[in-house]
């Protein structure tokens, strides 16, 4: 049987599942009784700048929902699991599972959030290890942050594309989080720490590296330890992700300029053409002489 829905409680209200024990915040709300057989259906959404005694307790809820922490500490206990909430944290609710957030008074919760409903809504949440009454950590929440502020700005715009763009952004969502969620535990945040500082040395020094053991070097470690360390937090070798970061460099300067491949080739770090064209086709598809005519 289908849910009633929440009603606002004026023209400009919120509905009344909203919190009032915010400092700030930015909303949108759309259909809130989206027809049953819709694929999937974004009916509200928003960030929320919590107030120190921030506290939301709910027994259920009628549609499923996504939260995520961009700043502050806090609490959330979803059915009989309890997460501490720290930035880059997200969780899921929805129909039947109960509800408890609370905020750090000292260090108030910043959190973005987007609840929709729909027939693929539970296969999404799924897709991506989020179903409901569960939590994960992500290790790129920038890029998670700007998906929601998209969702936030497309949902606030209300034109009549704005449904079926938050839809498809709320599965942009699910593909991110599937992209760069983690389950910590143990020593594992020392480990995904030590990760994180060697990804961002590849990414500044990516030009003058060439070799694996030059990578290691940069960062300390030996290449078996930064191999596994890229085995369990990414889908790619660090030598692979060397490679694509000057790969997506060169066909950048292919694209924009009349050098010759072998200006590029120079200019990315490889002293021989011949292996430069190999990589970029073993990463594209396509030779750079290729490539180049494309443009």
């Amino acid at each position: 049987m289908k849910s009633r829905p929440p009603t606002r409680k004026s023209s400009g209200s919120p509905p009344d599942f909203f919190s009032l024990r915010v400092a700030e915040a930015r909303r949108f709300y759309l259909d809130l009784n989206p027809p049953a057989v819709s694929p999937l259906a974004v009916v509200s959404g928003g960030c929320e700048h919590c107030a120190p005694d921030y506290s939301i307790q709910r027994a259920s809820f009628p549609y499923y929902g996504v939260e995520f922490v961009a700043r502050g500490k806090g609490t959330v206990r979803l059915g009989r699991r309890e997460y501490p909430l720290h930035p880059g944290r997200l969780f899921s609710y929805g129909p039947g599972v109960r509800q408890h957030i609370t905020t750090d008074p000292r260090q108030p919760l910043v959190k973005y959030f987007v609840d929709f409903s729909g027939r693929r809504a539970l296969e999404l949440l799924r897709s991506c290890r989020l179903p409901p009454g569960r939590a994960l950590q992500v290790f790129a929440p920038g890029e998670v942050q700007l998906v929601f502020d998209e969702i936030i700005r497309n949902g606030q715009r209300n034109t009549r594309a704005s449904a079926t763009i938050c839809a498809k952004l709320l599965e942009c969502l699910f593909l991110k989080i599937e992209e760069s969620r983690m389950t910590l535990a143990g020593g594992e945040p020392l480990a995904l720490a030590s990760y994180l500082k060697c990804r961002e040395h590849i990414q500044q020094h990516f030009i003058e590296l060439r070799t694996l053991a030059e990578v290691a070097r940069g960062c300390n470690l030996n290449a078996s330890h930064l191999c596994r360390l890229f085995q369990r937090f990414d889908h790619q070798t660090p030598y692979q992700y060397l490679m694509r970061l000057k790969m997506n460099c060169a066909a950048e300067q292919l694209h924009q300029t009349g050098a010759l491949v072998k200006q590029v080739a120079e200019a990315v770090g490889f002293s021989d053409p011949f292996q430069f064209s190999h990589g970029f086709k073993r990463v594209f598809g396509l030779s750079p002489d290729y490539f180049r005519r494309l443009r």
